[in-house]
This record gives C-alpha cells, structure tokens and sequence, in this order.
C-alpha cells in the first residue's frame, strides 16, 4: 500500500466519527450501491405501506410473491378494511406471523379510511399513530414515497453495519437511529439505509463477513473482520 495512502487510511481511523472518515464511507456506499432503491415492490404509498408490514421477520422476496394477489383482491385502503380477516390471514400465511400482520393492515386500512380520507399521511407523527407503522416502517413509507427524511431507517443490516463502522454504539434500533441522525447529514438519511441494507445482504452479512470484497475495508476495525489489507 503507497504510504500517502496508508497514512489519510490512519488519519481516518483515529475519530470514527471524523467528518472526513464519514465522508469516505458515504463516498465508498455511492460507489458500490449508486442505484439502490426499496426492494419491495409497490406502485403507492398505501402498497408500500402494507409491503412494509408485512416485510418484518420476512424476506422482500416472499412480500413480492404475496403482494400483487392481496392488492388485487383488496386494492384500496377502503377495500382492505371491509375485506374478512380469515381472507387476509389467508393470504399473507406465507409471510409468518401471518394473524398479527392480518390484523395490522387491516387496522392500518380502517385508519387511513376513516381519519385520512383514504391516503397515507405524509409526517411521522401521523404515520405512527396507524396500526402496524412503528417508526421504522414509517420511515421507509415516508422516504420512499414522499423523500422526506424524518429519521433513519435501521432494520438489522442498518443495525449490525453502522455498528461494525463505529458510526454508532446503541444497544437498540432507536439508539441507533438517534446516533445515526447525529452524525450523517440529513440529505443522506433516506440513501444510507437503502445502500447500507444493499450492502449487508450482498458484502457485510451477520456471519462470516466478506471483508475481502468489501470497499469500505480500509475504514473498519471491526472486531469480527475476516479479512485485512
């Protein structure tokens, strides 16, 4: 490694939070992930929403093959909050947890329908107050939809990632997420998540991370590095 190099590498790593190192790491996700969106298929905020619901403990892969049958069959928020709960239950089964969830888009459609007249609410305090949208959940609707950037969504990757980066220490996703709007500017609010997830299913997973493909190495000092230039 040239030692200019090895030396701005060092100089990075004494503060994790050292504007410079957190520009690098945006930098490094912007070149990785220049692209990266919601993987979970939608064509509304309403779609999104119930998408989201449904994602938790779940793969977006199984939502997507649940999804164009239960928006078929229920289109509207209105259509969804009269539909029987045994169908719902029916048809989300494959998701898990598959009564709960039943019940959350069903609350969530009974509530947009009949206090937002029938159209997802655009601020965080709104969203939250709908079944089945805690905070993250209202995040991912909020940004994706609307590209307000209210707070940060953390799911496990987010978690796990901005952890291992030294971007934050919390103990829960809300720690997390406090941390995380401390330290990155707001305009990268929305695209962190979305690269950062990216980045944690194909590079930086759970166990056994792929270090050695991993652009943003040279900045982490995790203790569970597989790998080390």
């Amino acid at each position: 490694m040239p030692v200019s190099r090895k030396k701005a590498i060092q100089s990075l790593r004494r503060g994790p939070l050292a504007s410079e190192r957190i520009d690098a790491i945006l930098k490094g996700l912007d070149e990785a992930y220049p692209d990266a969106v919601c993987a979970l298929n939608h064509r509304t905020p309403w779609e999104l929403l119930v998408a989201t619901i449904l994602s938790a403990q779940c793969t977006d892969a199984r939502v997507n093959m649940v999804t164009p049958e239960l928006f078929r069959r229920f289109p509207t928020p209105a259509a969804m909050a009269k539909a029987k709960i045994a169908e719902l239950e029916e048809l989300v089964r494959t998701t898990g947890f598959f009564r709960n969830k039943a019940k959350s888009i069903q609350g969530a459609a009974k509530k947009i329908t009949e206090e937002f007249g029938g159209k997802v609410p655009e601020t965080l305090a709104e969203l939250i107050t709908v079944p089945g949208a805690a905070r993250k959940t209202a995040n991912v609707v909020l940004g994706v939809s609307f590209g307000k950037a209210e707070g940060v969504v953390v799911d496990t990757h987010v978690f796990r990632i901005s952890r291992r980066l030294e971007l934050a220490k919390g103990d829960t996703p809300q720690e997390v997420e406090k941390e995380l709007m401390a330290v990155l500017p707001q305009e990268r609010w929305i695209s962190y998540s979305h690269q950062v997830i990216h980045h944690g299913r194909q590079v930086c997973v759970a166990r056994s991370p792929k270090c050695d493909k991993c652009n943003l190495e040279t900045l982490c000092r995790s203790k569970d590095k597989t790998w080390e230039s």
